[in-house]
């Protein structure tokens, strides 16, 4: 079980925190922060440069911690209030599917960390190191929570983009 939940760790909290270098720095091929900033404003998060710096920071500290092990329901909840922005202001009006860039793979991404704040990190993880034990019926909710509150103080502040700003963009 510890094996499936490092792997699982590895592999969310690395996938999220490669977003941000996507979006930061543009690596990956990604639009780095001036083309991230742009996107941003067009999607109604003005000033877009510096929601694109605060997404980005969010998803290299909640994706990093989840690969370390480190800190589980706020990682849980970083991982989780991106994806649910991610999925409220660009994928749900496409549909479920990514292939329509619709939000499912966000969705995943959101589901698989909101599941380890409700099992743990396992013993291959920091949090085991220090004899923390951050998850179960208490900690999974917590961080769902969290991760709504911080995820709704962005969307509330959004203003309507027109439609066909946002589907022009590459």
């Amino acid at each position: 079980m510890n094996i499936g939940l490092l792997l699982l760790r590895l592999t969310v909290g690395l996938t999220i925190a490669a977003h941000c270098l996507q979006k930061l720095f543009g690596w990956f091929g990604g639009p780095g922060l001036s083309g991230t900033g742009q996107f941003f404003t067009m999607l109604g998060f003005p000033p877009g440069r510096r929601h694109a710096v605060m997404a980005g920071v969010t998803e290299t500290i909640g994706g990093l911690m989840l690969a370390l092990g480190l800190g589980t329901p706020l990682a849980a909840a970083a991982a989780i209030s991106v994806m649910l922005v991610a999925i409220f202001s660009v994928h749900i009006q496409k549909g479920f599917f990514a292939q329509n860039g619709g939000y499912e793979y966000n969705l995943v991404l959101a589901v698989a960390a909101l599941s380890l704040a409700f099992t743990g990190l396992g013993s291959l993880s920091i949090d085991a190191l220090l004899s923390y034990s951050y998850a179960g019926w208490f900690w999974g909710p917590a961080a769902f929570v969290i991760a709504i509150l911080v995820g709704t103080v962005p969307l509330l502040q959004r203003k309507a983009a027109p439609a066909a700003e946002i589907t022009s963009i590459k």
